[in-house]
This record gives C-alpha cells, structure tokens and sequence, in this order.
C-alpha cells in the first residue's frame, strides 16, 4: 500500500468510526473551508490544507512522499528518535522497515494536535450538556493546552527520520475514534448491573487483558464495585482530557460512569465534588485497542505487517 493510501484510509475510516456522526464532521469541515477562503493571498501560505480534508490535526505524513511503497511499518505509542534509530537499526539487520508509524502525534501534528479538541463539544452535546456550555467550557481548555505545547521541541523524531530517510507517519484520533465507537457499543449493548461487570468486560478484550497481566489493567477509580453505573460514557477521543469543569455538566446531564484512558490530578479533585463513578480503563492499553481495530481494516485492504514496539502490540480480530 503507498503512503499516501495508508494516510487516506485511516482518516476516512476515523470518519466513519467518529462519535460526532457524519453531520458534524461535514459542518466542522465547512467552516475550516469558509477559514480558508476569507485568509489573504500572502496568508494561504502559512495554511495546513490537509486540515480542508482532513478534521484529525493530529494525524500526518510526517516525512517521505506519498508514493513510497509500505509493505512493514515499526509501530509504536510513542515513537520518538530512539525508536527512528530502532528502525534503522533493525533495517540494518535485514528487517526491511519502510514505515515509522506512531500513535501520539510528533512534528507539526504535534504542535497543533490541540484543534482535535473542537470535536469534544458537539460529543458531550449527545450526551445531553448544552451545546453552548460545552464550548465555552472547552474555548478556554483548548488555549490552556495551546500554550502548553507551544514551546515543545516538536521536530526532534522527525528531523531524525529525515536524515534516516526513513518515512514517518502519525495517526491519534482516527484510532481513538475506533476504541470510543467500539467499546461504547459493546457496553450500550451489554448494560452492565454494577461497576465490576464494567471492568470484567473489559479484561474480556486482550488489549486489557494484557495490561491487566502487567498491573496496568482497568480499574474503579471512583465508585464501589457494587455500584449502578447508570448511562454509560466512553471517553477516549479529542486529543486530550476536557476542561476540569466539565465532570459536573455530564452528571447533570444524567451521565453516571466516565470510562476513560486516563485522569489528570485537577481533573481527578474535581470529580471529588460530584458522584460520578469514573472507570480507568488503560492509556496504552486503549491505544493499542484503536490502533489494532483500524489496522485489522488497513490488512483487509493490503498487506501490510505491524511490528510493535514502544508500548504497542499487534493483535489481530
């Protein structure tokens, strides 16, 4: 499969598996189109088209021409230079690497990986908050992590690639988008009783079974096993965690379980005012999850290996 195909195929397939439905996607694409059109010639420059197609900022050809043939990518959570070495190493033993592909997002869709967060609102809005509360809420979260990623040395792995001439890819939300859609039908269809069934269900799937294995498996965060989880809310996409604030605005809204990738230590004081039942699910454990369920696609199409490293393993459905 030629790079560029790969690129497409995921962001389309992030499309199709996006929480938000196709109706807001075409919106949000539309307004980036109307942002385009009203830029000044001299400013179109400086302007990421990929973003008029394209609603994942964090998922980018990072180096190479999307001509290149991949028939073996290095895959990894993180894939930073160590891993770009890795991958010329093991090309030097013979391995044939023709892909560096990592999940969190380096280079340029690192340092605008931020914009994803936009699709947060229009998911809480489903779930019954007030469209109007969830982007006010969201307008300030989406500067505060703005300025956090604005000094960050984002090229470092892919200068590396670059005089490697090693191709290099990331894709974040089109797989966060697969673990959200998928393990929100499986527990929209199971209704587990009490907290505990949640996290039985989930030590089901290998990706958390593995983890569990290795003492980062899914656990009760808040709540008590016995506990009814009420309406159930995967939160696992967006590029990053919400505003702190938010927890309150989906308890009111009738959410009773937040089943997420991870907590930070504002957002876990916060959820302390409030009753909701919060299941940690796994950070690298859910990424491996998308990652496998939007490759398990990509090999239906092509074949193409998946090597793990880095925290990611291939299991195949």
């Amino acid at each position: 499969m030629k790079l560029s195909k790969l690129y497409d195929f995921a962001v389309t397939e992030g499309m199709a598996a996006d929480p938000r439905g196709k109706e807001a996607i075409a919106k949000a694409l539309a307004r980036v189109k109307r942002e385009y059109e009203a830029l000044k010639e001299k400013d179109r420059e400086f302007f990421d088209k990929e973003r008029l197609t394209n609603p994942y900022a964090d998922t980018r050809i990072l180096n190479g021409e999307g001509s290149a043939e991949i028939k073996k990518a290095l895959v990894g959570v993180d894939m930073e230079t160590a891993e770009v070495l890795l991958a010329d190493r093991l090309n030097e033993k013979g391995k044939k690497i023709d892909l560096v592909l990592a999940h969190h997002p380096e280079g340029s869709a690192m340092a605008n990986f931020y914009e994803v967060m936009n699709m947060q609102p229009d998911i809480w809005y489903k779930f019954g908050v007030p469209i109007n509360t969830a982007e006010g809420l969201m307008r300030d979260r989406i500067k505060e992590v703005e300025r956090r990623v604005l000094g960050g040395n984002h090229t470092r792995a892919v200068d590396a690639a670059k005089l490697l001439g090693l191709p290099m890819m990331c894709i974040h939300t089109p797989a966060d988008n697969h673990v959200t859609s998928y393990l929100q039908k499986i527990f929209d269809s199971k209704k587990p009783e009490v907290l505990s069934e949640v996290v039985e269900i989930l030590r089901e799937i290998p990706e958390y079974r593995n983890a569990a294995k290795r003492n980062a498996g899914p656990r009760i965060l808040f709540g008590e096993p016995r506990n009814r989880p009420g309406k159930i809310f995967v939160d696992m996409t967006g590029g990053t965690e919400g505003p702190k604030d938010m927890f309150e605005k989906l308890e009111a809204a009738g959410v009773g379980t937040i089943i997420c990738m991870h907590l930070g230590e504002e957002h876990f004081k916060n959820v302390q005012k409030g009753h909701l039942n919060i299941v940690i699910a796994g950070h690298i454990s859910s990424d491996n999850l998308g990652l496998n369920l939007l490759f398990d696609k990509v090999v239906k199409e092509d074949k193409i290996e998946f090597i793990g490293t880095a925290g990611f393993e291939r299991i195949s459905r």
